[in-house]
């Protein structure tokens, strides 16, 4: 039987510490890393460095709000901690909430989520829509990355052999928009696969121009997607049919055609033209849903 090292050290500063000096795996909650390394029934995963275990180290665990106003999640937290908290911006929340089964969602992270690097990590769309950022720290120094860019491309990262993910930090949420868009699309609300989900946000000026229009869709290429071009659209021009078909067409452009089969393609299209069409009617009710009368037992009202 193969034997790993396994590290478990008890402080943030003795992880660090360890991973000065080992090229050690991090493991948090292990919900996808455990099935990367895997092999085949009744074999246990086998890795081919050390192991370090951060699950339980209390500095990582902590959900915060900072002098800035900004939410700060600890890399550690689980889905199911972060779907419960108000702190939390609700399209992060809504996300966490319908990350696979209840089992999942207690052990995976939001460290883990972002640090694999899938086209389709559930808290990527809203954490690339609130323009989120990582904090790494290593025994020396530490540094703020947008997630957008920490995430290079598909399980790739830009992060050194000696820095740890600590926390996310989310500057924006709901109550910084008049209307907030999320959806999952896949063969169950929860406890699946996404197929693609796409998060949006909207801000009019006073004379019913567009201030803010923020949007992201995951599963649609070798990493989640928003382009600042497709939203700059929008900015400063009233909303009307011609403007939000153009909108949708250029994002058609952006996302890959080869992640995007036609009924994925044609659910964004849907869904772009569902949020914008019911912001253009400035509706009472904030949160815009995909479908007239839609509602998603458990859903999570904002907190505006």
């Amino acid at each position: 039987m193969e034997e790993t090292k396994c590290y478990m050290p008890e402080t943030l500063a003795q992880a660090l510490e360890i991973k000065s000096r080992v090229d050690a795996i991090v493991l948090a909650g292990g919900s996808d890393l455990m099935v990367s390394h895997k092999r085949t029934i009744g074999l246990t995963p086998v890795f081919d460095r050390p192991v370090m275990i951060i699950r339980n180290l209390p500095e990582l665990r902590k959900i915060r709000v900072n002098e800035k106003g900004e939410c700060c999640i600890g890399a550690a937290c689980t889905s199911a901690e972060i779907a419960a908290s108000t702190l939390v911006p609700w399209h992060v929340r809504q996300a966490a909430n319908r990350m696979g089964a209840i089992g999942l969602r207690n052990s995976a992270t939001i460290g883990g989520n972002i640090a694999n690097a899938s086209p389709k990590g559930d808290t990527l769309g809203p954490l690339y829509l609130l323009d989120a950022r990582v904090k790494l720290q290593s025994l020396k120094s530490e540094r703020e990355v947008l997630v957008s860019d920490f995430i290079v491309k598909f399980k790739t990262l830009d992060i050194k052999p000696d820095e740890l993910i600590t926390e996310v930090i989310v500057p924006y949420s709901e109550r910084d928009f008049d209307y907030v868009f999320w959806h999952k699309v896949g063969t169950r609300k929860a406890n699946a696969i996404s197929k693609i989900t796409v998060s949006m946000a909207l801000k009019f000026n006073k004379d019913d121009t567009v201030k803010d229009f923020r949007l992201s869709a995951t599963a649609t290429g070798s990493k989640t997607n928003r382009s600042r071009d497709v939203e700059n659209i929008i900015i400063g021009k009233k909303i009307d049919t011609a403007l939000i078909e153009k909108v949708i067409q250029a994002f058609d452009e952006v996302i890959s055609p080869r992640a995007m089969p036609e009924f994925r393609r044609e659910s964004t299209r849907r869904m772009i033209r569902r949020f914008l069409s019911e912001c253009a009617r400035h509706p009472n009710n904030r949160v815009i849903e995909t479908y007239d009368g839609y509602h998603m037992p458990g859903a999570i009202d904002p907190v505006f």
